[in-house]
Formats: C-alpha cells, structure tokens, sequence
C-alpha cells in the first residue's frame, strides 16, 4: 500500500506541474471573448439597453474575490431589482456554465452574479485548488453580501442557483443562510459523498487509503513541502474516448476542448479531501424551509445525488423535483434545448417565489 500511495502521489505531483499551458491550444473562446468567456452566445461588448457584464472585486475573509455581475436590458441602478448568485461546478470557473445561467437570467430580468471560487480562478487564495466544503460555502454567502449591496438590487428578492458542485454547496449555504428566499440547483453534485464514496459508490473499498493519502499530504504541506494534487491536470484525446462513465468523458470534452478556460482545471489539493470526504450536501438539508427546486437530466448519471437530496429536504413545504428528459449531467450546461428548458423553469420558480 506505501509503494501504491507513493506512485500516485508522484504521478498526481508531476500532472500538478503541466497546468500551466497544457491546454493553451484548446483556449482560443477564452482569448478572444473581451471578458475570457468560453460559452455560446456570449456577451462580446456591453450596450446600452442590453444585458451588461461588470468584472467586480471584493474581499472575502481577507481573499480577493473575483466576479462578474450581470444587469439587465435597460438597468437603471435607481430601480429595485431580485437578484441571483450562481454558484459555478467543482472544476468550473464563471466564465463557463455559470456564466451562461446568469447571463441567461439576467436577459429574464435579474441581476446576477457569479464569482469564482476562493483559491480557484482568477480569485486569490493559496495553495491553489484548494477545494474545501467550508470555503465553498462561504463563497455563496460572500456573494450574497456583495450583491445584497449593489446599486438596484432589492435584497429582500435574493435567490440562489448552485450548479454541480456548486449546487452541493447552495444547499449547504442556504440550510442557515436565510437573506436567500428561493434555493435551486442544477445538475447537483453531492461533492463530500463522491469524494467519500467515489462517482456512483465504486471506492466504498478505498476509504482508509484515501484518507491516508489525504493524511500524508496534509503532513507534507505543513512541513513546506510540495503540494500533491489529486485529479486530472490535462488529458489526451485518446484518453478521453477510453474513460468508460459518460460523465466523466463528457466532463474531460467539456473541460479540456470544448469551453476550456485557462483558470478551469480538474485539480485539486490532496489534503482537500480530509475535509471533503468527512461532509455530506444532505447533512441537515431538512433546515432548508425555503422554496427548493432541483433540476436534473433523466440521463444523467448524478442523479441519485439530487434524488438523495430532495427527498431528505423536508423542511421545506415547497419543492420541486423538475427533470430534463433526455438530458446528461454535461449536457445541461450548454445544449441548447437542455439550457433553454432549465432556464424557462427557472425564471417560473423565481417569478413565484422572490
């Protein structure tokens, strides 16, 4: 077992180091969108009487903090508008799926905004990729300080959208976090159990190991050595077509060619995991008592996660379980019949609910 740990821990530190430029071919949405955005019909250039985007920074218990804030058509800062955070995918940066739904919602109406991640993207914060539960929820509660504060929101209409990961986390943020009056997820991702457990429960076997590994790396780093990173730094085109679950495929397509973004990467530190693989997204979900919908794909091979979670939610007296026939985890992030019919049922529950 010590020579298995240390061969991946090698391996793991050696993809750490190919970060940077691996992937530069497979960044050309990035390089030429003004605001590095990666998704389809993307803003190129704010005009007056249209959605806008305003790159904003802030401090989050001492971290730079970056984000867009999207406004809508014909925003006057006068005006009382609701407004909704997004909460971006484990990996994801805001100008990839969360970028696109708060684009998409602030053409219905709404202020949004979407930050990335402490320690991730273009955010500050080290050691880089940290992915710890607690920083992940902090960010939500950070973005709801921030927009709860800028010019025309009414912060009595604040709403919460978590995507992926994302969603793990809104749902923790918003189980205390009550200045959120409507909670929805898309495609969610229970992060703490995948970790705990692996994608659909295939390292139930490797539990002790893992938290073994995490346990070395966490020493390693406190003694200033190197950060091991667990992950995927960059990956070939042959060993996509060779990974046998669809999620992660089309995970690796969406990541790494399709919307690539230099500041997205499948990173993360080790020592994450001592954290991660001791929290759970339903630990006391019953404290969300504010309108829930979840919104997954029929196909996609998450949806145990959100299936898990909205039948534990039972705090709330007004939820919503919505499926996307026909629909993948990846897919809801950026097909257009899938994100056409996400958002539609989105800006219903938000009308209502805010």
């Amino acid at each position: 077992m010590k020579k298995s740990t240390s061969i991946i821990a090698i391996a793991m530190s050696i993809a750490a180091t190919e970060v940077a430029g691996a992937q530069s071919q497979y960044h050309q949405k990035a390089e030429k969108n003004p605001f590095g955005l990666v998704y389809e019909d993307a803003i190129t250039e704010n005009v007056k009487g249209k959605v806008n985007i305003h790159p904003v920074t802030y401090k989050l218990n001492g971290i730079d903090i970056t984000a867009n804030v999207y406004t809508p058509a014909d925003y006057d800062p006068s005006k009382k508008y609701p407004a909704i955070t997004v909460a971006h995918p484990n990996g994801g940066v805001k100008e990839q799926t969360a970028g696109l739904y708060a684009q998409r919602l602030a053409e219905a109406g709404y202020i949004t905004i979407t930050a990335d991640a402490a320690y991730q993207g273009a955010s500050g914060g080290a050691p880089r990729h940290t992915d710890k539960p607690q920083y992940r929820t902090e960010d939500i509660h950070g973005m709801a300080d921030f927009i709860s504060q800028y010019p025309g929101v009414d912060a009595n209409r604040l709403g919460a959208l978590g995507i992926c990961g994302g969603g793990g986390y809104t749902l923790n943020a918003t189980k205390s976090d009550k200045r959120f009056k409507a909670v929805a997820t898309l495609s969610m991702f229970n992060s703490g159990a995948a970790r705990r457990n692996g994608y659909q429960n295939s390292q139930l076997n490797t539990i002790q190991e893992r938290l073994k590994q995490a346990s070395d790396a966490r020493a390693q780093e406190a003694t200033g050595g190197k950060i091991i990173y667990a992950g995927v730094a960059s990956i070939t085109d042959e060993a996509i077509a060779e990974v046998p679950t669809r999620f992660y495929r089309e995970g690796y397509t969406y990541y790494y060619r399709t919307h690539a973004h230099p500041n997205s990467t499948f990173l993360y530190t080790m020592s994450s995991l001592l954290d991660l693989m001791t929290w759970d997204a339903t630990d006391q979900i019953e404290l969300i008592n504010q309108p829930l919908l979840m919104i997954a794909g029929s196909e996609a091979g998450t949806k145990y996660m959100t299936d898990e979670a909205f039948a534990k939610a039972t705090g709330t007296k007004n939820k919503e379980l919505f499926v996307i026939e026909g629909a993948t985890h990846i897919q809801t992030y950026w097909k257009g019949e899938y994100v056409l019919q996400a958002v539609s049922k989105l800006v219903s529950f938000y009308q209502t609910n805010l």
